[in-house]
Order: structure tokens, then C-alpha cells, then sequence
């Protein structure tokens, strides 16, 4: 056997603390070298047991876990799962918890629970293994931008292409979905994106973006359109897909069983998107663990659409895009701030053809 994982857990509660030092014990490959009460306590154990994994509390006394985390990664970066009730986070810190370096958020484990105790902690363990695999991403400076952006006028834009660009998105794909749309134009082709997110967080999310943007960017509702300046992202809890009338392209939602033990799943969004649009689409696949995407983006490349996978030296978790190389999906593997010019170049050879 390899080396252990080492985990450093930080949380205010002492039974907490217990519960994961016993979840973690049951894991052979996974080592707790240190607990800690309070950010500054973990502060000094950070330094001198250097963890692979932190698990970080969001509510603590003397400093927050989101403020603590922005001082570990400009100082000490270090993987981090943020452990939280997220029925007491709101959105706004589910965000900010992300933008601050989290690779990711899970709901703290209850002793009230104990029933489910033994899932809720092989999927903490499994959480665990992949973070530590994960790779730390330097923070991007993004264009300042207020929620003051004009928006593109899409009325002039709806009967002027029927291209589309799908995209993938999980684990590390928050921040890679700002690089990618910081990319894109104002009269962005119709884009819908999968980003595995909970139910209740993906509206917050587009809301976000929809600031940054000069596009429109909603969570997408059923029968929206698939149009030129806009951006979809699909609910929490609800497969999307797309389907065809006429000429136009609207969004369909259904509560089908999860797919990759997730929902929505971005292999159902795909394979309508090869159905429907084929060969006026573009596909990309980013970060994120699993395989989700991969079936879906060669579908896409069998229908005609060209297809893009995140490399792994810019992906935070290099699963998906991976799936997707190994089945032969992807028609280019690119550096994740080159995607966005690389499906600009295509569509303008398109246009050109």
C-alpha cells in the first residue's frame, strides 16, 4: 500500500470531530494526523503536518471557515472540503465557499443519522480519496465586471444561427465555467451547461454569472429557448435536455432516475443535443470526478458536432474529461483558457464553409 491520505479536520464540535475520526479510521487509507477547534488552532497544525485533505467547518468561533480558507490558500493552499449543514448555508456562502478555493461541499454528518451513517460515510471517505487527487488551481483574474452589464439585445440575434455549444461540468467547474464564458462574445450561441451542483444553488449560480456577462444567464426552466445570448444552466435535481420545433430549440426538465448516481446528468443534455441539433453543435466536457459527459460528447462527435475535453493540467479533477479521451470523444484536448477562442475559430470556419 501506498501512502496514507492525511486529513487535518477542523470544526468547533467535538462530536463531529469524533464522528469523522471514526469514519476515517474505518478507511485503511486514510490517516487523521490532527484535529482542530478553531482556524487558529488548524493555522499551526496546517504548518506543521502539511494534510493532503482539510475538512473545514463553515460556523466557528473567532473566524469563520470561508475567511479561514481565503487566508490557506493565499498562504498555504491546501485541498479542502467544506463540511456544512446545507440546509442552514444559503446560497451566497455555498458560492463564496467555491470562489475561496473548496474543491468541495458536503452536508455534515449527524448523529442524529446514525441509520445512514455507514453510506454518509463511504461517500465522505470516497470524497476524500478524490480531493486528495485533486489538484490545487491558482486563482484567475477575471475581467471587473458589475451587474450593471448590458445585456445582448437577443431579439436581433434568434434568427441569425442555430449553432449550440453543450457543456459538462462538475467537481472544480464553478471557477472553469467563468474562464470558459469569459471567453465568449455577447451573441454567445445558445449554451446549455450541466454543472453538478445541489437542488437550490444552481439559480444563485446563474444569477451570479448573469452579472459577470454580457449574455443572459438563467437556470433554465421548461420550454425556455435555446437562443443566441444565452446561457442555461440545468436546475438541481432535474435532468435537461433539449428537443426541437420547427426551427427553434427549447429546454425539457423531467426527475428521471439519477444517471452516474447524479442528477442532472450531462450525458442526457448531450445525447438530445446530438439527437436534435447534430452537426450544429459544439460540445465540451470540464472538470469534474466520474464519467459523466463522456457517452454523451461521443454521441455528439458521431452526430457531426465538434467536441472538446478540459487537459489535465488545468482540470482540478481530471475524470470526466478523461472518460471522454478514453472513449475517443473528443476532437481536441485543450488548456481550459484556450477552449472558449478554439469554438469561436470553429464556428467562424462554419460560417466561412
Amino acid at each position: 500500500m501506498g501512502q496514507k491520505i492525511k486529513v487535518l479536520i477542523v470544526d468547533d464540535s467535538a462530536v463531529i470531530r469524533k464522528l469523522l475520526e471514526k469514519i476515517f479510521s474505518a478507511a485503511a487509507d486514510i490517516e487523521v494526523v490532527g484535529t482542530a477547534s478553531d482556524p487558529y488552532i488548524a493555522r499551526d497544525k496546517l504548518v506543521q503536518l502539511k494534510p493532503d485533505v482539510m475538512t473545514l467547518d463553515v460556523e466557528m468561533p473567532r473566524m469563520d471557515g470561508i475567511s479561514f480558507l481565503e487566508k490557506v490558500m493565499q498562504h498555504f493552499p491546501t485541498r479542502t472540503i467544506i463540511f456544512s449543514s446545507l440546509a442552514k448555508t444559503g446560497s451566497e456562502t455555498y458560492l463564496r465557499a467555491l470562489e475561496a478555493g473548496a474543491i468541495e461541499i458536503m452536508e455534515k454528518p449527524s448523529i442524529d443519522v446514525s441509520q445512514s451513517l455507514e453510506v454518509l460515510g463511504r461517500e465522505i471517505v470516497e470524497k476524500v480519496r478524490v480531493v486528495a487527487r485533486a489538484r490545487i488551481q491558482a486563482k484567475t483574474k477575471l475581467p471587473t465586471v458589475t451587474s450593471t452589464v448590458a445585456k445582448v439585445d437577443r431579439t436581433s440575434l434568434a434568427r441569425t444561427t442555430h449553432q449550440m455549444i453543450a457543456v459538462a461540468s462538475s467537481t472544480g467547474g464553478t471557477e472553469a465555467l467563468k474562464v470558459f464564458l469569459s471567453g465568449m462574445p455577447a451573441n454567445i450561441p445558445g449554451t446549455v451547461v450541466v454543472q453538478h451542483m445541489p437542488p437550490g444553488f444552481t439559480k444563485s449560480f446563474a444569477d451570479n454569472l448573469n452579472a459577470m456577462f454580457p449574455f443572459e444567464v438563467k437556470e433554465a426552466q421548461e420550454g425556455d429557448q435555446v437562443v443566441p445570448g444565452r446561457v442555461l444552466i440545468a436546475p438541481g435535481n432535474f435532468h435537461m435536455e433539449i428537443t426541437r420545433s420547427g426551427a427553434f430549440y427549447y429546454v425539457k426538465l423531467h426527475q428521471n432516475p439519477p444517471m452516474h448516481s447524479v442528477r442532472p446528468a450531462a450525458d442526457y443534455l448531450m445525447k438530445s443535443v446530438a439527437k436534435y441539433a447534430g452537426k450544429n453543435a459544439l460540445g465540451v466536457v470540464l472538470t469534474g470526478m466520474g464519467k459523466d459527459g463522456a457517452e454523451g460528447l461521443l454521441e455528439m462527435k458521431n452526430a457531426g458536432a465538434y467536441t472538446v475535453a478540459q487537459n489535465e493540467e488545468t482540470c482540478v479533477v481530471y475524470g470526466m474529461p478523461a472518460a471522454a479521451v478514453a472513449l475517443g470523444a473528443a476532437d481536441k484536448i485543450l488548456a481550459l483558457d484556450k477552449i472558449a477562442g478554439d469554438l469561436l475559430r470553429q464556428l467562424d470556419l462554419r460560417e466561412a464553409a
